[in-house]
């Protein structure tokens, strides 16, 4: 058998005598977007380009105030590095258990140390740190070869990657201080990670060294890793960064149910989005990245979407728009309710034959859309200050909670509503108004703060709506105020009247058997309670929280709910997607000699394919002698009239033995200890 020849995985190596040069990287080609020039010039990608950056903006602008002041904190410890003494500074971040969002936490952080502190930084990964060796290479290189960026010598070599070279370095640099950040300090081994310490602390006099721990769980886990030896060289501080749910709580709130922008998610998809983030990986780059991707196939489905956008700039798009994208816009769900609901037949004709009648109805239907955004998110504001801190929280205590929930049905028909509502009719005079007042005090100020900042006629009509409707919240809360007063007056009157602390014990019974049976009076405070919730529940929170069913026409515009599509391509379905590769190649392969239209198994077919094909026509236990045979049916197209007694190829035998370790390592097959000729299926 040829040398090279292998069943099992490997590499061969041939030397030829030939040595590696550290040959500069010539300047590659421009690589082409898949996007045509024609594309990029739509209205609907320039709109999608647009309000992707508004959005990217926002959220990197409230990133950095959220986590400017540890930074801050964090570098000002590293620029007092040489009043710590002799001793080993080190500071313990805390950054959570969102894995996926660390390397860009640390990655901002040694730039920003760069820019502040006259220092280099090293960072070394735990999978770079397996031995103390390892550990000393990957900090000697990080220091030496990546940071100086203008050295000009000769590569190191493994040998000249020591501490004693480090110092070197140092002494003919002119920086400040080295800053060794370890991102995942939970996943060092604690050797290695003792002995590295100690190694640093006994450099820190010679070497000005700061130690940033990257610990995602608690200080604990420093205690547990690093023993009392170990600990006594350094000097710790810890630094506590902002948790993930908050920062996206952060987000949510302040980005994607802002009233700036004019893109939503439904609620469905907005649910969904945030399940996969708190229950899966706590990631909040994963969760942007899917936003974008929602923004993105919501812009994709054509050039009526480019109204997706302010009031004052959709209406600049609409005399652009063609016969096609005003036909799309016919075929939206809602503009069928909103035609039938015309009285005017010939009206009814024009906007459906018309594009000229179309467009000239689209600027009053495009404001109303944005009206009913701007006002929906001010009362989900409102609402979820009036139950956000009731006992259990019914509806939930975050705006995301209560927007999913108002997006999604007729909050004021579910029995959680209900609830809430219950437990506010049981509160005092003084928790009562002071509740609503609360709610329409943060109202206000959150209108005062979106809608001035925007200045637009849209915004200057929605704060015209607020105004009017949070002066009639408080007209009939004074009528609450006025009744609990008038009830605390009577009471005093009755108690000073019909004192029963003067009567004997037979005649107090008598009283108290006599009160028993006569009917309760609904107080006048209890009715105007009832009748002030009442109002809110109908002329309010129902006339202004409706669900996207009862959302004015054409607001699929502006709204995004193909939860199917995000659920395909945002979750992974990594058995179906094998499944499909393996039982029909050409979904994946898009080649014409997979086709299975002339029948299950062709000799085109790949060696996987056609056992993992096989091995569905078998139960628990596989014969591998039948197995094969059956395979080589499939692929050796030569006819032999005695197939028993014809001798089986080894090379079809290697390419046999192939498949069968990979579909093992696909986890389809084990070895079985019964049978040592059969192997296990594993599913079904």
């Amino acid at each position: 058998m040829d040398p090279t020849i292998s069943v099992s995985k490997g590499v061969f190596v041939f030397k030829n005598g030939g040595s590696f040069k550290n040959k500069t990287k010539t300047p590659s080609k421009q690589v082409s977007s898949i996007l045509s020039g024609d594309i990029i010039r739509e209205p609907f990608y320039r709109v999608f380009s647009q309000t992707w950056g508004a959005f990217k903006d926002d959220i990197e602008h409230l990133q950095k105030a959220s986590c400017t002041q540890i930074l801050e904190d964090l570098v000002e410890y590293i620029r007092d590095v040489e009043k710590l003494g002799n001793i080993l500074p080190a500071a313990a971040l805390l950054t959570g258990i969102n894995q996926p969002d660390h390397e860009d936490q640390f990655n901002t952080l040694s730039q920003r140390i760069k820019e502040t502190v006259k220092s280099s930084v090293a960072i070394i990964n735990s999978r770079d740190a397996t031995h103390l060796k390892n550990a000393v290479e990957a900090l000697v290189y990080e220091v030496i070869e990546n940071n100086d960026e203008e050295r000009e010598t000769k590569r190191l070599r493994k040998t000249q990657m020591n501490m004693d070279m480090l110092e070197a370095w140092y002494d003919k640099d002119e920086c400040d201080c080295l800053v060794v950040i370890l991102p995942d300090f939970e996943s060092f081994n604690p050797e290695v990670l003792q002995d590295f310490i100690l190694i640093l602390s006994s450099y820190s006099r010679r070497i000005p060294i700061v130690l940033v721990l990257g610990v995602a769980t608690a200080v604990s886990a420093v205690h547990g890793a690093l023993p009392y030896h170990v600990t006594s060289k350094i000097k710790l501080r810890i630094f506590q960064t902002q948790s993930a749910p908050l920062g996206l709580n952060e987000i949510l709130e302040k980005v994607l149910l802002s009233t700036k922008h004019s893109f939503f998610l439904s609620g469905k998809t907005f649910n969904f989005l945030t399940q996969v983030f708190f229950f899966y990986d706590f990631s909040i780059s994963g969760f942007i990245q899917s936003f974008r991707y929602c923004l993105m196939e919501h812009f994709m489905q054509g050039n009526a979407i480019s109204l997706c956008t302010n009031y004052e700039q959709s209406l600049k798009f609409v005399d652009k728009l063609s016969h096609s994208d005003i036909e799309f816009i016919r075929r939206l769900p809602s503009f069928r309710p909103y035609v039938e609901s015309l009285k005017d037949f010939q009206k009814i004709i024009d906007i459906l034959t018309e594009d000229s009648c179309m467009k000239a109805h689209l600027p009053a239907l495009l404001k109303e859309c944005h009206l009913y955004s701007k006002v929906f998110r001010c009362f989900v504001e409102f609402l979820t200050v009036l139950v956000e801190d009731l006992p259990r929280c019914p509806l939930g205590k975050y705006r995301r909670e209560i927007y999913t929930i108002c997006m999604s049905k007729e909050i004021i028909e579910s029995e959680e509503f209900k609830e809430c509502w219950q437990i506010l009719s049981f509160m005092s005079k003084d928790e009562f108004s002071n509740k609503i007042f609360k709610a329409m005090s943060l109202t206000l100020t959150f209108v005062e703060d979106n809608f001035e900042e925007e200045d637009s006629r849209i915004a200057r009509e929605a704060t015209t709506i607020m105004q009017k409707a949070l002066e009639e919240i408080r007209e009939n809360l004074q009528l609450v105020i006025d009744a609990g007063t008038n009830v605390n007056e009577v009471n005093k009157e009755n108690t000073a009247s019909g004192d029963l602390t003067q009567l004997s014990r037979q005649e107090l019974k008598d009283k108290l058997l006599q009160m028993a049976k006569e009917d309760k009076q609904v107080s006048e405070f209890s009715k105007a309670v009832e009748t002030n919730l009442e109002f809110l529940k109908t002329e309010i929170i129902g006339k202004f929280l409706r669900p996207l069913s009862k959302a004015p026409p054409l607001h699929e515009i502006f709204v995004f709910s193909d939860i199917a599509m995000v659920k395909k391509n945002i979750v992974g379905a990594p058995r179906a997607a094998l499944h499909m590769a393996l039982n029909n190649p050409q979904f994946y392969l898009q080649c014409k000699c997979c086709d299975l239209e002339t029948g299950s198994l062709v000799p085109t077919l790949p060696d996987l394919s056609v056992v993992y094909k096989l091995h569905l026509e078998c139960g628990k236990m596989i014969n591998m002698f039948d197995w094969l045979q059956a395979f080589r049916s499939v692929v050796d197209t030569s006819q032999i009239e005695d197939e028993e007694d014809r001798q089986i190829d080894p090379s079809i035998q290697a390419r046999f033995t192939r498949a069968v370790a990979e579909l093992q390592f696909l986890g389809y097959i084990k070895t079985s200890k019964r049978k040592t000729d059969h192997v296990t299926r594993l599913t079904w």
